[in-house]
């Protein structure tokens, strides 16, 4: 179970830490010789971050035969690849599909377009893996860019060699197992943005250049168009820091910092702002109306954040969104003060799991010496400020905060070089426990980990995967015909969290449809639209799951 794994994590690492305290030149014979190669290495910056950069995508490439790609599961990783193969195709939406009643799913709109409710930048790495062959080829190559850019802007905060550490720290934590990996809707292209923007700030606050205002406003434009909110909430206290510093400078050092920063960075920031307006205009027909906006407009019963009230019940056409929408997610809302805090603490217990656990909790131990260094109050403050932006949402998982772990490795590395200097009677024993959070943190990912809904957005899960549904498809597509499956879910046993009807950009045109059967409707306008096509009937909660000829059911008799 779950709580057998986190007491093996436990396990482990206060084992390793008690060695590391009361014997901590334990190994240094080895240790040593790989902590100095590593530090050399580290010297060669530029080398550092392309090794950085084709490592994980090398090592999860490597471990294909034993962790075999998962087809998508989860209701916004099909979402996320309708965005990407609308984009693979040239174009940022789709026109509404005339029989879009049988069509219509979770997190996708179909009015006024055909389009994913989500913002524009996961779906746009997924579509680059789709032009290289499969969509996941995004994002290996995202997670890869991801460490790169961690190793370079820990490269401006710390020195070199421990950079490289943080950035391994954050590759075998993030980089092969997670979820981040192995899904279409992880953190990678998010973190990747708040990398960007954290890595330009020290350097601009050094010594302002073009090149780094150009990064912080790229990495800006990526967070508008990942985690808009999240990513606004990381960048304030950043803004406020930068112009600060400009309002510091006089005479040559205010025109510097005004044309080598805050121009071309606000020239970025525009573009990004441009082409998001845009996306909305073609996606909703309002520059202003943002998909998941409009999507919650139409769909959802619930509100957005933690201060607003419940909507009033909806009428569906499909019994799933009832299902979804007006129960499910209406029981988890909270009501009152004690169901808010619980909330809001299992909310930190699922970010406490995800991005530290136990292995790298330890180093926090030292954080007290970080509060000297006004830099590193700043980080923490800003820790705290998108800690609260995200207790105010309803809903959270762990990617929601990928903008801001950027910052928390930029203080975990900093306590783990004040833990290293730790003393006890004489004895080095920071360095034994140093050497005990590098070496649990690099045990973690080896240890087994139970499929449940929990484990699976954890930094070591992959998810289960509709294999039942992928199965079907390639039987199909193995076919000289076209084919029409339609969906028929059972009232009582179905799970809403495994939707099966989800399509191709351009469904016209698509070897395999798929729709749902909704209870009072014929079907017979969509057999209609489709005639040429073979029908199909497949029922999920079959045992089972097989595919049938359609014979449409009289309604008094579903399920």
């Amino acid at each position: 179970m779950l709580t057998g794994r986190i007491g093996l994590d436990w396990m482990i690492v206060a084992v390793l830490a008690f060695v590391g305290w009361h014997a901590p030149q334990l190994g240094t014979g080895w240790l040593i010789k790989i902590e100095t190669y590593l530090g050399r290495f580290a010297g060669h910056r530029r080398l550092a971050i392309a090794v950085i950069f084709l490592l994980p995508i090398l090592i999860r490439l490597s471990l294909l035969p034993l962790l075999p790609l998962q087809p998508p599961y989860i209701h916004d990783e099909y979402s996320y690849l309708l965005g990407a193969d609308t984009f693979s195709h040239g174009r940022l939406t789709n026109p509404a599909h005339p029989m879009w009643m049988f069509f219509d799913t979770f997190h996708v709109l179909q009015q006024p377009t055909y389009a994913s409710k989500y913002p524009p930048a996961q779906a746009a790495v997924l579509a680059l893996g789709e032009l290289l062959g499969h969509p996941w080829m995004g994002v290996l190559l995202s997670m890869g860019a991801m460490c790169a850019a961690y190793l370079w802007m820990l490269q401006g905060w710390l020195p070199a060699r421990w950079a490289l550490l943080g950035s391994i720290l954050v590759l075998t934590r993030f980089a092969i197992f997670s979820y981040w990996m192995n899904s279409y809707w992880g953190g990678g292209v998010a973190a990747l943005g708040g990398a960007l923007v954290m890595g330009a700030v020290p350097r601009i606050l050094r010594k302002p250049q073009l090149r780094d205002a150009v990064v912080l406003g790229l990495g800006a434009g990526i967070l508008a168009n990942s985690r808009p909110l999240e990513g606004f909430i990381l960048c304030v206290p950043v803004a406020i820091l930068i112009l600060h510093r400009v309002v510091q400078q006089r005479g040559s050092s205010l025109r510097r910092m005004l044309l080598r920063v805050v121009l071309p960075a606000t020239a970025v920031i525009i573009f990004a702002a441009s082409f998001t307006l845009y996306y909305n205009w073609r996606v909703t027909t309002d520059p202003f109306l943002f998909p998941h906006v409009l999507n919650s407009k139409t769909y959802e019963t619930v509100p957005m954040f933690v201060w607003e009230e419940l909507k009033p019940p909806r009428t569906y056409m499909n019994p799933q969104f009832d299902v979804f929408y007006n129960t499910f997610e209406r029981k988890a809302i909270p009501r009152n003060w004690e169901q808010r805090q619980y909330i809001s603490l299992q909310k930190l217990r699922w970010s406490y799991d995800f991005f530290l656990g136990p292995a790298l909790i330890l180093p926090f131990a030292a954080l007290w010496p970080v509060f000297a260094s006004s830099r590193t109050r700043f980080l923490i403050l800003q820790i705290l400020f998108c800690l609260t932006g995200a207790l105010a949402v309803i809903w959270f998982l762990p990617h929601y905060l990928a903008p801001v772990m950027a910052t928390l490795f930029i203080i975990l590395v900093q306590a783990l070089r004040y833990l290293r200097t730790w003393q006890s009677a004489g004895r080095s024993v920071g360095i034994g426990l140093t050497r005990a959070v590098v070496i649990s943190a690099l045990l973690m990912p080896l240890l087994p980990v139970d499929m449940n809904t929990r484990a699976r957005f954890g930094p070591f899960a992959q998810s289960p995967g509709n294999w039942e549904r992928e199965r079907i498809t390639r039987d199909l597509e193995g076919t000289p015909e076209d084919h029409l499956v339609i969906v028929r879910y059972s009232r009582t046993r179905h799970n809403v969290h495994q939707e099966w009807v989800y399509n191709r950009a351009d469904i016209d045109r698509a070897k395999i449809v798929w729709a749902r059967e909704i209870p009072g409707m014929s079907s017979q306008p969509l057999l209609n639209y489709f005639k040429g096509r073979k029908f199909w009937l497949v029922e999920p909660e079959a045992d089972p799951v097989q595919i049938k000829p359609y014979i449409e059911l009289p309604s008094h008799k579903y399920e």
